[in-house]
């Protein structure tokens, strides 16, 4: 099991306010198919889970969840997404129990007022449909919570940056497969990006709410 580095060891600074209409909560891929009994999972999901419940309950109707939809089949899907699957044939739609795609109960039940935003590929921001919906709300500000830490979060984190999004990523609320690999990005987040990704535990972030 990985653990979250103190925030102090990894160069963060103080978290300024954060203007809530202006926010959203963007929650990846918290889905039963990652979870311990799910097809890939990710074994620490659990222990963030309750973290983001309190995001999402702090902005319930400010919360945009993710769901990671895999193809139908594996020769659905162009390059080497079509090698990635056929690979991975058991969670395609074809195979995989539907059920398997659903949010964990404990999240789903924030919808409404939340939102769902289903993606089949890593990064949120992929086809665009994302960034018109937030900059049809006007927003500026992305908290950042859920799996995995190394790949869709990841993704979707590089992108919010690239469309210039102020982008906070909740340190306790999230996670991933790859201990090595969630330890590393939260070194290379502080020491290479801290000035277009904020770091913050869930309570800094709920404390910073404001407006």
């Amino acid at each position: 099991m990985s653990f979250v580095l103190p925030l102090n060891r990894l160069g963060a600074r103080d978290l300024q306010p954060i203007a809530t209409n202006a926010a959203v909560h963007l929650c990846l891929d918290m889905q039963a198919m990652f979870g311990p009994d799910g097809p890939w999972p990710t074994p620490w999901m659990e222990r963030v889970l309750p973290n983001v419940v309190r995001i999402s309950e702090a902005l319930a109707e400010r919360t945009v969840f993710t769901r990671f939809i895999p193809p139908a089949h594996a020769d659905d899907m162009p390059g080497r997404w079509r090698d990635f699957y056929r690979k991975w044939q058991v969670v395609t739609r074809e195979r995989i129990d539907p059920s398997c795609l659903r949010l964990v109960p404990e999240l789903e039940r924030f919808i409404p007022p939340a939102k769902l935003f289903d993606k089949t590929v890593y990064s949120a921001f992929a086809d665009g449909r994302l960034a018109l919906r937030l900059a049809d709300r006007r927003v500026n500000t992305l908290i950042v919570t859920g799996a995995e830490t190394d790949v869709c979060v990841l993704s979707t984190v590089m992108s919010a940056v690239d469309y210039g999004f102020r982008t906070v990523l909740i340190t306790d609320a999230v996670c991933s497969s790859s201990d090595e690999g969630h330890d590393a990005l939260m070194q290379m987040y502080s020491r290479r990006l801290d000035i277009q990704i904020e770091l913050a535990g869930t309570r800094e972030a709920i404390e910073a709410l404001a407006g």
